[in-house]
């Protein structure tokens, strides 16, 4: 939107990016379009709630009842729900995995589309009574078998990956997206409700400093005493983006008892 106050006549909303997008590829049917506004919805409604949630929202375990009678859910909880019913009745979708979820939701035949969507509906959570912003994270895969959607439809690669991205409701609501052609960020304008592209083909640094990779380096194999554990928040969406914007690192190097890692 406009600085001086006057309506930017000319601004790129997110469906509107991903419309242009949309034109650069023949065979596209719009379904992924479609897909990305119902996100786009869960996103607004969400950040509306963490805008609004009091105390029973934001805290509250659930199954309680208020003095209503009603059953409290906590907020992410009710994310996770939104979630589930946006994607579900967006005719886009065929099987959903959420991380709130022991097992993938397959959505109901008369309804089904050709994506899978991974997602976490309200990643952070658990640092919200330190006030530490919080987001959703959303991954989208094609269904790759014939017939009813299987297991290897949900257990695909990330090279298979269509479009992924975040959302972050820190200062403002902001959703990061990458349909395999760079990444963009798009900013929640509330005065018209939609989501307008403030930082386009965001990208991290090249490469570290000569004197980071020292550090690191030495903090990882220290000549003497323990390797040193490096701290941060933990709500991923936050630490990324950070990382994406100024730089750095957000990383778990392989120890003894995890030699994996953990991210």
């Amino acid at each position: 939107m406009a600085s001086s106050g006057q309506l930017d006549t000319n601004f790129v909303t997110m469906t509107r990016f991903v419309l242009t997008e949309q034109r650069k590829i023949p065979y596209a049917t719009g379904e992924l379009t479609q897909l990305l506004n119902s996100i786009l919805t869960c996103v607004k409604a969400i950040s509306s709630a963490v805008r609004k949630a009091g105390m029973a929202h934001l805290f509250g375990i659930a199954g309680e009842t208020n003095v209503q009678g009603e059953e409290v859910k906590k907020l992410d909880v009710l994310s996770n729900d939104l979630f589930i019913n946006m994607l579900r009745s967006s005719y886009t979708t065929c099987l959903l995995i959420s991380e709130e979820n022991e097992t993938v939701i397959e959505v109901e035949t008369d309804k089904q589309g050709k994506y899978i969507v991974c997602f976490d509906p309200l990643d952070g959570s658990s640092n919200i009574d330190c006030l530490v912003s919080i987001g959703s994270i959303f991954a989208i895969y094609k269904k790759v078998s014939e017939g009813p959607p299987t297991l290897e439809d949900g257990l695909q690669v990330g090279r298979n990956i269509v479009a992924a991205g975040y959302a972050l409701y820190g200062s403002a609501t902001m959703v990061v997206l990458s349909t395999g052609n760079g990444v963009n960020g798009f900013m929640l304008d509330p005065a018209i409700g939609e989501f307008v592209l403030t930082d386009p083909d965001m990208r991290i640094k090249p490469h570290w400093d000569k004197a980071v990779n020292e550090y690191v380096q030495r903090k990882k194999y220290p000549e003497s005493g323990k390797p040193y554990g490096a701290r941060y928040i933990g709500s991923m969406v936050a630490d990324v983006h950070r990382t994406i914007k100024y730089g750095g690192i957000f990383m778990y190097p392989a120890t003894k008892d995890s030699p994996s890692g953990k991210v």
